[in-house]
Formats: C-alpha cells, structure tokens, sequence
C-alpha cells in the first residue's frame, strides 16, 4: 500500500513530476514487483503448509529475484546521479536531467537489469539434482540450489564473481562516487540552513542505499567461514521483506513534497 499510495501521488500531483519522483515511482514499482516474486509463495508454505514447487517455478522464481535486484542495483545508481546533479549542478538540472534522458536510463535500468542473471539462469536449469530435493530456504536462492546439486557449480560459482565484478560493483561505484561529490558540495555551503536544504533532498535516497547495500553486504560479502544457509535467512528476509515496507516510509516520512501531495489529496477527497 505504501509504494502504490508514492505511484500514486507521483501520476496524481502536477508538482511531483520530476526526475527525482519519477525514479522513485520506479522504485516504488520495483519494491511492488520483488515481493511479489518471493512473499506469495511463502505466505503459502505458512497458510497451507504447501512446501511444494515445480522445478520450471523454481528456476523463474530464482531468475525473477536476481532480475529485480539487478534492477535495484541500476536505478538506486541512476538515482544518485540525479541526487549529484540536483546538487552539484543545480542551475542546469533541468537541462541535464531532462524527460527523455530519465526515459532512456530507467528504460536501461530494466533492460539490463532482467537480462543480466539470464546465463546464469540457463547454467543452472542444465544442472543435475541428485541429492536431497528439499530446498533450505523460504524462496529458490541461487546459493541453496547450488548446494542441492551434484554437477560442478564451479562455473556458475565464476559467473557470479563476473557478474558481480561487471554490474554491482560498477553500480556501488557510481552511488558512492556521486555522494562523495554531493557530501563535499554540501559542506562547501556557508549556512547551516543551506546544508540542511541541501541534505534533505538526498538524505532518504542515502538512507534506502545504505539499507539495499549493507543488508546485501551481510548477505553474500562475508568470509567463507562465516557462510551459511541459516544465517542467511534472516537477512534474505529483510531484504525481502523489509526494505520494500520501509522504503516508501523512508521517502514519505522524510519528504515534505510527498506529505503535502498527500495532504492535499485527502484534503480533496474530503471536500468532494
């Protein structure tokens, strides 16, 4: 209800059609469409302990989820950039950052991000699962699967460095090289209310990239020692879970645009 109710606002309000909300609704879309992949599913196995799922479901789940969070990787970089440039350069950001271009990246962002996880896909399908047919997570995780089957995931295991080498880490390279400039821009401001002003505009993008990367981060970048399927279920949870409730809160909470379109909406319906 939180990331239709920003849509929403964002197509309804004349005043919040601009770059900065347009990537959000995306976001909004984007939290919307990888719950969906993983939480139906689950809310199954919980209401009518039905455990079970084909194969060919399994692979799409698994291929939606990687999908969707390349997908994340792309927009929260692109939405940097719109962070860097509103700050950075605020005389010419309606220049730069203007409709056809936001078109062109999220259009991008999409793209790239479900045809990213497709090799890696297809590699795994190819796969033989002779031992255990009991997956030890709540969604198909790429990492559970692999440890179901008894062909050689070496490959896939590469794949995934490369992928990661090539598309995630380029991406993190981007939001922070954009908040290193924006943070140095900030501080070069005289006025506390000046920096305030201007912190306020990036501080809820900062705070939903600090969740995305740090949850990830304790996810999958830790020592091999400290791997393992039980530990990675609670923050599989949270990234699942959590992050897409809170990030329309974030935003809104945090957003005295977002409040006021919101007001103003009710505001309306209340006097109709």
């Amino acid at each position: 209800m939180g990331n239709i109710t920003i849509i929403a606002l964002t197509c309804l309000d004349p005043r919040l059609h601009t770059p900065m909300y347009f990537f959000l609704s995306n976001l909004s879309f984007l939290d919307i469409s990888s719950t969906s992949v993983t939480l139906p599913k689950l809310l199954d196995i919980f209401l009518r302990n039905s455990k079970y799922i084909s194969i060919n479901g399994c692979l799409t789940q698994m291929y939606l989820f990687m999908a969707l969070a390349s997908v994340e990787y792309f927009l929260l970089a692109a939405m940097a950039y719109d962070r860097y440039v509103a700050i950075c350069h605020p005389l010419r950001y309606v220049v730069i950052m203007n409709q056809k271009l936001c078109l062109l990246i999220t259009t991008g962002c999409w793209i790239f991000g479900f045809l990213d996880p497709v090799a890696t896909t297809v590699l795994i399908s190819h796969f033989s699962y002779c031992r255990s047919n009991e997956i030890n997570h709540f969604f198909c995780d790429p990492t559970a699967l692999l440890t179901l089957s008894c062909s050689k995931t070496q490959t896939v295991e590469d794949m995934s460095y490369i992928v990661g080498a090539f598309v995630a880490l380029p991406c993190f390279i981007t939001t922070l090289t954009s908040y290193v400039y924006i943070i140095t821009s900030i501080l070069r401001i005289h006025s506390m209310e000046g920096r305030h002003k201007a912190f306020s505009t990036c501080s809820s993008h900062l705070t939903v990239v600090i969740l995305f990367y740090g949850t990830l981060i304790c996810l999958y970048v830790r020592p091999a020692s400290m791997q393992s399927l039980e530990l990675n279920k609670p923050f599989a949870l949270l990234y699942n879970v959590l992050i897409p409730m809170l990030n329309p809160m974030i935003y809104s909470l945090k957003n005295r645009e977002v409040k006021g379109a919101l007001k103003n909406f009710f505001n309306r319906k209340l006097n109709c």
